[in-house]
């Protein structure tokens, strides 16, 4: 029996959709506790004070923001390091695999901000969200998909993590220019210099992991303590892991931390993620809340403007010439993956953590009420559009 046991963890483990799962369960979990008499626990474990002192150096924060900042931090290394085995030698780096993805990325983001913007242009605070509705969770996404099974073609799971790596990129811009604080020119000097040091070791072909993750630690506390968000740091250090072994043609550095760290992200990082930030308490919530205009925006952003951006662009695209359908793909399927395109979740909640939570301003809205429902009704949505596009011949 227990044997039996082991044998169903362990296959859920390998499941490509197992990290997706656990994200909604854990989401679930989130808001049954907040909801419950539990709450005041749920409430007191996310606002835990950790203060971490060295000498005159102290990081002071609620265990949320640990969280968001430190932990996520993680999440955009691995992002990161995928990003540079992709662009070198992955499927971006052939440019044929790059125009259509590109192109819809770039409808994927427009579309759904300029949707927000058109609900929100009037509220100076509200319009701190207007990125929130432009991400797309990727593992929600790909859990999906893999519920289809065999029947879908491997060219739409290339076009669908293509776009969702440079959606990636442009989340990342988008931090770094539009939610950054004051900036402190000390700690971006000390950032500066670990750069510089990296670039020092990347040009010297060192390989010792740790030397790069001991310098990526100095860099993220430079970085935290600078004003720029502090998950960028992840990002920067992952460009400077060699992808190639100098002393062992058949090792990649680089490869090798990703492959360590897909296990703890999908099954750590992400989840306690959305426990922390998933925690939305119904009690009280009026007609007023639910269709304020920020949970409508992003909602419909999601929604409406994941599909008309990315099938409109990648429409355009095609019809200019500039790009094909990827083999495989029907009109239908391309559909269907733009609808799982307004997946935002865990991109989406993060960044409307930037927007609201850290500012400190009492709000009259949950932006997270319309995170939760556009990725449903998207998840929905390009869930049986695919399912009806791909048939089971096509596998």
């Amino acid at each position: 029996m227990n044997s039996t046991k082991e044998s169903i963890i362990k296959n859920f483990f390998k499941m490509e959709s197992s990290g997706g799962i656990l994200l909604m369960a854990v989401t679930v979990l989130a808001m049954i506790l907040a909801n419950s008499p539990l709450s005041v626990y749920y409430n007191l474990f996310i606002d835990t004070p950790v203060h971490l002192r060295i000498g005159p150096l102290e990081i002071a924060k609620p265990l949320l923001l640990w969280i968001n900042d430190g932990l996520m931090a993680i999440f955009f290394f691995l992002v990161g390091l995928e990003l540079k085995r992709e662009l070198i030698e992955g499927e971006l780096s052939d440019k044929r695999n790059i125009i259509l993805p590109g192109i819809g990325a770039i409808g994927g983001m427009a579309i759904p901000a300029i949707i927000y913007i058109y609900f929100n242009s009037n509220d100076p605070v509200a319009m701190r969200g207007w990125a929130i509705p432009t991400a797309t969770d990727i593992a929600f996404a790909l859990g999906i998909l893999s519920l289809l099974g065999s029947r879908v073609p491997i060219s739409l799971k290339i076009f669908l993590t293509s776009l969702a790596i440079f959606d990636d990129i442009g989340a990342i811009v988008i931090i770094a220019l539009f939610y950054t604080t004051k900036i402190s020119m000390a700690a971006l000097l000390v950032a500066a210099t670990c750069i510089l040091i990296l670039a020092f070791l990347n040009k010297r072909h060192v390989e010792s992991k740790s030397m790069y993750v001991l310098i990526g630690v100095i860099m993220w506390v430079a970085v935290l303590k600078s004003g720029v968000h502090a998950t960028l740091a992840g990002v920067v250090l992952a460009m400077f892991i060699p992808i190639k072994s100098k002393t062992d043609p058949t090792q990649s550095p680089l490869k090798s931390m990703e492959h360590d760290l897909h296990f703890t992200v999908a099954f750590f990082v992400l989840p306690v993620f959305a426990f922390a930030n998933a925690g939305i308490n119904f009690a009280g919530l009026g007609a007023e809340q639910i269709f304020h205009n920020v949970p409508l925006g992003i909602a419909l952003g999601l929604f409406i403007g994941k599909q008309v951006g990315v099938f409109g662009f990648c429409w355009l695209g095609i019809k200019l010439k500039l790009t094909g359908l990827p083999k495989g793909m029907s009109w239908g399927a391309l559909y269907g993956t733009a609808a799982l395109c307004g997946i935002g979740f865990t991109m989406s909640l993060f960044i409307g953590s930037l927007a609201f939570e850290e500012t400190g301003v009492k709000i009259l809205f949950d932006e997270r009420l319309g995170i939760i429902l556009g990725t449903l009704v998207s998840g929905i949505v390009g869930y049986f559009v695919l399912r009806y596009s791909l048939a089971p011949k096509e596998a």
